[in-house]
């Protein structure tokens, strides 16, 4: 029985002695960069921006030119990749320049999404209410009935119920009723209805509210044009950085949560269970499955499979990308033409680029 003390502190010790790896995990995460390191915000209204070597990351230099031609290959007219918010890897390709504006696309889809969130978060509307709650009823061609069930949810997970075989336009004889709102789902331009209830919930126009509460915060430029049926935010490839650089610190700013962490998590996480792999106008990848647009078949696997799983995204048209990868703290920017055929959002392109950053990163 006197024996049991002195077994009990042998065994503590032996425990501790032979249990190195907590500590060499924390020393490991001691010395990354990545877990030390502030995360960086660059000031409004100048072009300073901090960057990071490669070599002081231990990313791979012999892999750029490999990576950079791919882009050059594939129409890209800038690139951009950020890791703690500063700038490892910045290129223009084409003639394009630091401060060329291009279009975004569906990439800016996502800022409908985040101005949306902000509108809820000030008191202004509530994403579970019916549409018509806040643009009045007939603003579709459905059936009043079916009309009522589209919320403000719906349209930012493309629950609507509406036939996206019409086209872009959005007048209320081209939103015809194709199913339950909620229970299918199809992209859909309908979602840019979202600016006009924002519109009408905050008594501001949706430039004035977009500007006051998300592009001047975080020191953008740029503005919304009206490109036929569709309005399309145009911006320099860094303004579009700081967007992405704001979605990897859960909508906050340098210590300004510009909007709020609860919103912004449901956003970039699965919004319906039909596209996993969709949330509140951003794409998700490392889910079991995803839809496209412009069809209702289902592909198992993830939406890119060579890029992390814990990557969230906005897509737009002719390969506008803006990747955003939590774990490893990292932004990424594209911007350019069509780097194949014309596409909507997803192309093999995300794929094949992913490898080559892989290459550099990893």
């Amino acid at each position: 029985m006197k024996l049991k003390p002195v077994l009990f502190i042998y065994a503590c010790f032996s425990l501790i002695a032979c249990s190195p790896n907590n500590s060499e995990t924390e020393n490991t995460q001691t010395e990354n960069p990545a877990f030390t390191e502030a995360m960086y915000f660059p000031p409004s209204g100048s072009d300073v921006w901090e960057t990071k070597s490669l070599s002081s990351l231990g990313w791979h230099q012999d892999k750029v030119k490999d990576l950079l031609n791919y882009l050059q290959t594939k129409n890209s007219k800038s690139f951009i990749i950020l890791q703690n918010g500063r700038i490892v890897m910045e290129n223009y390709f084409s003639g394009h320049t630091a401060t060329t504006p291009w279009y975004w696309a569906s990439a800016g889809k996502t800022l409908t999404s985040t101005l949306t969130g902000i509108a809820e978060q000030e008191g202004f509307l509530n994403i579970n209410n019916k549409v018509s709650a806040y643009i009045g009823t007939g603003w579709t061609s459905a059936p009043l009935a079916k009309e009522n069930l589209i919320t403000c949810k719906n349209l930012l997970s493309m629950t609507s119920g509406l036939d996206d075989s019409l086209g872009d336009d959005v007048s209320p004889a081209n939103l015809k009723y194709k199913a339950d709102a909620g229970t299918r789902w199809a992209y859909h331009n309908v979602y840019v209805k979202l600016q006009d209830v924002v519109a009408a919930a905050t008594g501001q126009t949706w430039t004035q509210y977009f500007n006051a509460k998300l592009r001047d915060k975080i020191g953008m430029t740029g503005n919304w044009i009206q490109s036929g049926d569709n309005s399309v935010y145009w911006s320099t490839t860094r303004s579009m950085a700081r967007f992405g650089l704001m979605a990897l610190n859960n909508g906050n700013w340098n210590g300004n949560q510009i909007i709020n962490s609860a919103y912004f998590q449901n956003a970039t996480n699965t919004s319906q269970n039909i596209n996993l792999a969709y949330g509140y106008l951003w794409w998700l990848n490392g889910k079991s499955s995803y839809h496209l647009p412009q069809t209702q078949f289902q592909f198992n696997g993830k939406l890119i499979p060579s890029a992390p799983d814990d990557l969230f995204c906005a897509l737009g048209k002719n390969d506008q990308k803006i990747y955003v990868v939590p774990g490893k703290k990292i932004v990424i920017i594209r911007m350019g033409d069509a780097a194949d055929n014309v596409n909507l959002a997803l192309s093999d392109f995300d794929d094949i680029l992913w490898q080559k950053i892989n290459a550099v990163i990893d």
